[in-house]
Formats: C-alpha cells, structure tokens, sequence
C-alpha cells in the first residue's frame, strides 16, 4: 500500500507582483493536495506575507519548518504564481538541507492580464530558479510544459508521478538487502560491487546459508511458529501435488528466513538456491520468496542483489510487486516478442492460477523430489516496465536500463513461472544489454512507470540510465 507522502511547499514572490496572487496559489495547492492525498507541510499565511517566500528572513523561516520536520519530507514542490524570487527558494532549500527531490511549478499568464496590475511573468521566473538551484548544486525536476495551472489533470498526474519519484529516492538511499548464501559457482553474471552499492546509502547484510538451514533444522512440525507459517502458506496458494514433508521443509526454511530478516531490519533478500537448497535442505525457497514479494519485501534467487535492488526500485516506483525474470526464449519468429521465466518465485500478483509444484530443470540433477516449493503459474496480459540496475566495477559506476511495453495473453505451452512480453524494437534492446555486459535477468512489474524510474535513478540518484524508446 502506498503511503501518503509528504511534501515541503515553497510559494515564490516578488514583491512588485500581486500579493493576491500567492494567496491564490495556496488556496490551489491546499485543494490539489487533499484531491490527491498528499501532506503540504508549508508557511501559514500569517508567518510571512500570505506564506510566500521573498526575503532571505522569510527563506530563513521556511527552512526552519522544513528542518523540523525533516524526517518526514520525502521532496519538495516550488510553486511560482509570479516571478519569484529565485534567491529565497534557493536560500529556503540550502538551509533546510534536506537533500530530497525538488519539483518546479509555474502558472501561466493569461493573454488578458499581461498589464502591470495582472501579470505574472511566472514563465521568465522558473528559468531564473531553475539557474540559481543549478548553481547551487540542488537537483530538481522540471515539467513537461514549461508554464502549467496546478489544477489542470496534466499536472496532478505529474505530481503524483514526483511524489513516486521521492518514494524510490527515499527507499534506495535507506534500503537493507540480506545476501543470503554465495552467489552459484556457475554464474558470474550475478556478481556486484557491495562498495558501490554502498556509496549510494545501500546496505547489503550478508548471511552463510548454513546458518539459515541450521536455524530450519532445529525447528520441528510440532514447534508453533511452524504451523502458524505452514497455515500461512496453504492460505496464499494451492499445495497442488506437494507432500506433507515437504511442506513442513518449505515452512520451517520460511521461518528462518523471517527471523533473519527481522533481525537485520531487511527491507529485501537475495537468496541461494541454485543448487544448494536442494541437495542438502530437498525443497526450493521460491514459495517462500513470492510471498515475501507479494507482502513488498522482494526477494531474489541466485544471490542475485541488484536484481533485489530493481525489484524494490520499480515496487517504489508503481507501488505494486516486482519479480525477476529470465530474458529466456524467442517467442516463434516474431522479433518484437520474447518469453520470460522462472522455475519460479515470482509474486503472487502475476500468478492467478498459482500452485505450489516442482522445478522440473533443477529436478534432472537434483532429483524433481528435491525440488517442491517452486511455484507454477502464467502471468495473463498486462501493462509492463522492465529494467535492471547493475554494478559495472570497471567503470566504478551503477548502471540501468529501463522501458516499457506489455505482456500478452499469446499460447505459451512450458511449465514454472512463465509470460509473453511485447516489446518494440526488441532486437535493438537486446543489442543494448548484450553490448553492455548486463545480467540475463531482467525485472518486471505491471505497470508503465519507466519515466519515474529514470528521473529517480539518474537525475537524484546520479546513475547511468538508459530508457529503452520504441
């Protein structure tokens, strides 16, 4: 569920423009805000001249509100009913130092009230406040038209767009994941820099598998907490042919995943599974993930951590869960469709038909009777954002790629977590990733949200961004 998010608001003015104007432009922004559920935290209208921003005393006072309610501050909306004064806003922002996103917003003159006692010159304005926030190192968000009513649908859609964008910024830069065993011998392609991750503010927590397992082994069917995640499990999906045993393995391998996650205050796992899991604990963890996943804490096989990371970013971003995939097969000649798979843990909002089944590849060296707790299901149409961050430690940077496009309901006959992307000028995406050392696993959630993702990545984030355009 998303919360509601609170944003700083700073009313420019220039004192020989109309004062009505910034009374105006709070009584629309208060209105805009209750519409859309959003928190203004702002000047009353008695603390400055009807709570606009001129003065550096009047920076000074803003500032000071938005400092004491810095930790609930996901961004900030400037708002410009006239000119402004470019200085305030910018002095309002480097004191209050809050480091959160910035969005800029402009009214439009009217072409009937350019004399001197009606105009705004809000148009002229921004550029001087997007100048002085340049020079002093503030990043900030722009509209797609330049000048823009607060209340026109346009811009209520790009406002919550931006408050989406705070919520990824907000998230990654406090984000925990727990790395959960060593990454498969054989793959790697899942390798990642923890310093990189780190320097944006993102903590991996790193875990023996056997410590996991053992934690599971000392638990019993009879033990309490074990029945109560058993119940929980039969509760979000059919057993299918899955047999009691193995149930209680999946449960007890579930509980040992919670309490470490609990102990760490993880936000995300990545989780060995290829083949460990199976040859020494005889179940898979995929159920277990899809329903970490489904409750906004993804998780990720194959240790796979900065696919972990795009979960959670694009999960930020649309407000709804993410899963990995394999860029896995063509789908017959057509070269703008693909089939994405996995043996599978994907979330449980992709899968309407989800059962608990086996891992049918896994099964051919591991025994299929190792392998319970892998789910099956086929993700139905639906809108699509893929994408993935990576680590690119030769180039010392964070990297990603993102676009849009849709899963279909086209024939699709294999078994495990499985769907159909459509997507334009896929053969040129797919040049993109091979020539850019990206893993084979890609994210998907259903949404269309690949605009919020690249302003958040690589506008606040400071990352390499590429958006796949059709």
């Amino acid at each position: 569920m998303k919360e509601q998010i609170s944003l700083g608001v700073i009313i420019g003015n220039r004192d020989f423009f109309p004062d009505r104007l910034v009374a105006e432009a709070r009584a629309d922004i208060l209105a805009l805000f209750e519409e859309l559920n959003l928190r203004p935290i702002m000047l009353d209208e008695y603390e400055t001249k009807l709570g606009g921003v001129e003065t550096f005393q009047e920076a000074q006072r803003c500032a000071e509100l938005f400092r004491r309610h810095h930790d609930e501050i996901m961004g900030v909306l400037v708002v410009l009913p006239n000119f402004g004064d470019e200085r305030g806003i910018a002095e309002t922002l480097k004191m209050a130092g809050l480091n959160v996103p910035v969005l800029l917003q402009a009214y439009p003159d009217d072409l009937d009230k350019l004399d001197v006692a009606r105009r705004r010159d809000a148009w002229c304005g921004k550029i001087s406040a997007c100048n002085n926030l340049y020079q002093f190192g503030i990043k900030y968000t722009i509209t797609q038209q330049h000048v823009i009513h607060p209340l026109n649908t346009a811009f209520k859609q790009e406002l919550l767009d931006f408050a989406a964008v705070c919520r990824v910024v907000k998230g990654l830069r406090k984000l925990r994941i727990g790395a959960v065993g060593a990454r498969p011998g054989s793959f790697n392609t899942v390798r990642y820099s923890e310093k990189l991750l780190q320097r944006s503010g993102i903590s991996v927590v790193t875990v023996d598998l056997s410590a996991i397992l053992g934690t599971a082994n000392k638990l019993t069917k009879d033990d309490q907490v074990v029945k109560n995640r058993l119940d929980a499990i039969l509760a979000y999906t059919p057993k299918g042919r899955t047999p009691d045993e193995a149930l209680i393995q999946i449960a007890k391998l579930d509980v040992a995943l919670h309490n470490f996650m609990e102990e760490n205050a993880l936000d995300a796992t990545a989780i060995q599974c290829w083949t460990s899991l199976q040859q020494n604990y005889g179940c898979n963890v995929c159920t277990s993930m899809s329903i970490m996943s489904e409750n906004m804490l993804p998780s990720a096989c194959e240790v796979d951590v900065t696919g972990t990371l795009s979960m959670y970013a694009m999960q930020l971003a649309s407000g709804s869960p993410s899963a990995l995939v394999d860029w896995n097969n063509n789908y017959a000649d057509d070269d703008n469709k693909c089939v994405l798979f996995h043996c599978g843990n994907w979330a449980k909002s992709f899968l309407p038909d989800i059962q608990i089944s086996t891992a049918p590849i896994l099964g051919t060296t591991v025994g299929e009777e190792n392998t319970f707790g892998a789910l099956d299901g086929r993700t139905p149409a639906s809108p699509l954002t893929f994408g993935r961050i990576s680590t690119d430690d030769c180039k010392g940077i964070i990297k990603a790629y993102i676009g849009e496009g849709e899963l279909t309901d086209d024939p699709l006959n294999t078994f495990g977590n499985r769907a159909v992307a459509k997507i334009n000028n896929m053969q040129g995406l797919m040049q993109y990733v091979c020539r850019n050392g990206f893993e084979h696993h890609v994210v998907m959630n259903a949404s269309k949200t690949a605009n919020i993702l690249k302003e958040a990545l690589e506008n606040y984030m400071g990352w390499e961004v590429h958006q796949h355009l059709s």
